[in-house]
């Protein structure tokens, strides 16, 4: 998946999911990182669920770890796709 539109997609996904984790919409960007905007393990687990019922991408938890921003939570699932 590598067009614009299906990273726009996934962006929108993952905003949407971290908007009901109760981020401020305003402070979701790419470059945030999810302690910035309050995410914790326990939402990252859920978005993890979320990605994997709609793009089928499974995060593992050395996954999760490396992941610090949000722009590198869409890069990951659009990178696997």
């Amino acid at each position: 998946m590598s067009t614009t539109t299906d990273t726009t997609k996934i962006e929108k996904t993952v905003y949407e999911a971290l908007e009901t984790f109760g981020a401020d919409p305003t402070a979701i960007k790419r470059e945030a990182t999810f302690a910035e905007i309050d995410v914790d393990s326990l939402d990252l687990a859920e978005l993890s669920q979320i990605v994997e019922d709609e793009y089928g991408v499974t995060f593992k938890s050395s996954d999760v770890e490396q992941l610090q921003t949000v722009g590198d939570a869409i890069d990951f699932i659009a990178a696997r796709a």
